[in-house]
């Protein structure tokens, strides 16, 4: 295990009596639809805050297409979801979290309506879609930009309130801690440099890590910041193994992925070899709608073996013009490419599309850290398990950051506002060891990370991967750097270290973790596995699941 990645508190140089401050009650660390409904119901009753390293659009809740799962159609219920939802997570989902969240599903629908989305509809009726490891229709959407229609809402409402403040292209470099607890941020933004902001409560909404992968349908921002910081800060992190893989994303030789939302194949879309053939059912009998882990791994195995570098959906059966005109977003892609869905085959692998472990947090949104709540893609909530069923990561980062936003409010309504800084600060000594070009680094990381802790992993590759890994923290994390891209750098071989710690931990295929060398499931295994800095080192320890009911 890299002591280096364990050894460091923060990672930039500062002194608090040097540099600009900023006071809060309420810290909001990023845009996406849990960091922007955090900020909207804290300020209900607090002043909020809230920083996010890009423009507020940029993040991957913008890149959402398929929808948000809710039980709103006759004869679906919020019961049937969660029992959906269990089934997908694999034995680590938490029943109570999971409850709570599919009943509250409806509403969340409903006051988005009431702000002014707008989904789908026949009449008074939502246009439900169907997808994998669902057993209703009950998908809630906008076309195939249903992420960008709730993200556009939020902001709409976040500019207008007057005890929001939003600040773009501020990069947060790391929380800030006073006797154990969190008390704000250290940033730094092109126009004003580094400050100090300082919160009653700092919210941690910082997304995921897809881009510590080659082949992401995450966007840039996508770094894993909040993990890597949240961790520094003494948070704990679990089930780091559990990477899920979008089976379809669209596959052209020299460009970017791009998603295929799933919905494609809730509409009916088949999977197909060069040849045309449907495999799925040889993998799974619920074909093109098995869950994501099913389906992503059955296109890897087909892949390899016809040595095919992709599969291809199917849609040339759907009546014409259907495609462009419920996925227009997705027909306008394809066309790009020279690809006409109505009489082309469309190519598509899987890439890393969302992390599901995450910070630990409790049912408000809580972590072990006073001071610290978390929400969205950054936290592990017990909503997913070992497993995110489609379409329910917007809804967690809805309600869970409402939960956030109103647990803030409250604690700021008990607690005095900071008024003068704390005396915070941090000077790390120059290192006298080389300096690595960090580009190579960071390319070489994400190709790692996709060889070895892909779809499928391996003991023997897992530790290749540790070791390497280990070795240029030895020569990044021992130094101080200037610019975002240096620190997201560091963030993403601390973050990739924690994925592959986990997946070597875990002695069993469960969910979206698979090992080759131990491809079945082990009830021994059914607990969490948790990770945290300690005494300059990352511990790994592991947890049972609460008692069902609690």
């Amino acid at each position: 295990m890299s002591t280096a990645i364990g050894r460091r508190r923060y990672l930039t140089n500062f002194e608090h009596h040097r540099l600009p401050h900023l006071f809060t009650d309420v810290l909001v660390i990023g845009s996406g639809v849990a960091g922007l409904q955090a900020a909207l119901q804290a300020a209900d009753h607090a002043d909020v805050l809230l920083v996010t390293k890009d423009r507020l659009d940029a993040s991957a809740s913008s890149w959402a297409q398929g929808g948000i799962a809710a039980a709103t159609g006759p004869g679906d219920s919020a019961d049937r979801h969660a029992r959906d939802t269990l089934e997908v997570a694999c034995g680590l989902g938490h029943e109570a979290i999971i409850r709570g969240v599919t009943s509250e599903a409806p509403s969340i629908i409903a006051q988005l309506v009431a702000s002014g989305a707008r989904f789908d509809a026949q009449g008074a009726t939502f246009e439900a879609g169907q997808e994998g490891g669902h057993s209703a229709p009950r998908i809630i959407h906008a076309a195939d930009a249903t992420g960008r229609e709730v993200v556009r809402v939020l902001i709409d409402q976040a500019r207008q309130h007057p005890r929001i403040r939003l600040f773009e292209k501020c990069f947060t470099i790391d929380l800030l801690s006073n006797n154990g607890q969190v008390v704000g941020a250290v940033t730094y933004s092109p126009k004003y440099g580094h400050q100090m902001f300082w919160a009653t409560t700092t919210i941690l909404a910082t997304g995921g890590c897809g881009r510590v992968y080659r082949e992401t349908t995450n966007p840039p921002v996508a770094t894993g910041d909040g993990l890597a910081m949240a961790l520094r800060a003494g948070a704990i992190l679990r089930d780091m193994e559990m990477v899920q893989f979008h089976p379809t994303t669209l596959y052209v030789a020299g460009a970017a992925r791009e998603l295929i939302s799933e919905a494609v194949r809730g509409d009916g879309a088949y999977l197909v070899d060069r040849a045309g053939r449907r495999f799925m059912h040889d993998h799974d009998p619920r074909g093109e709608l098995a869950p994501r882990d099913v389906v992503s791994r059955a296109i890897a195995a087909e892949m390899k073996l016809q040595h095919e570098p992709c599969v291809y959906l199917d849609v040339r059966h759907f009546a014409p013009g259907h495609f462009a005109e419920r996925f227009p977003n997705l027909d306008r892609l394809c066309r790009q490419f020279d690809i006409h869905p109505e009489r082309d085959l469309i190519p598509v692998r899987p890439s890393m599309h969302y992390l599901v472990g995450g910070v630990v947090v409790d049912e408000s949104g809580q972590t072990n850290v006073p001071g610290l709540l978390a929400c969205g893609e950054v936290t592990s909530t017990g909503l997913h398990g070992a497993n995110r069923l489609a379409s329910n990561s917007l809804l967690e980062g809805l309600i869970f950051g409402a939960r956030c936003g109103r647990l803030a409010a409250r604690r700021a309504a008990g607690a005095e506002r900071l008024s003068r800084p704390l005396p915070i600060g941090h000077v790390l000594p120059h290192s006298p060891r080389t300096e690595l070009d960090l580009g190579d680094v960071l390319n070489s990381l994400i190709s790692l990370m996709s060889r070895n802790v892909a779809v499928e992993r391996s003991g023997d590759r897992l530790r290749e991967t540790l070791e390497i890994i280990s070795f240029w923290s030895r020569y990044v994390m021992d130094k101080v750097f200037d610019e975002p891209r240096e620190w997201e750098t560091q963030n993403m071989l601390t973050v990739a270290l924690l994925i592959a710690t986990s997946a070597a931990t875990r002695t069993e295929s469960r969910g979206v973790h698979f090992r080759t060398d131990f491809p079945a499931t082990d009830p021994a295994w059914q607990r969490h596995i948790d990770l945290c800095r300690m005494d300059d080192t990352i511990q790994v320890s592991t947890t049972p699941l609460p008692e069902a009911g609690s």
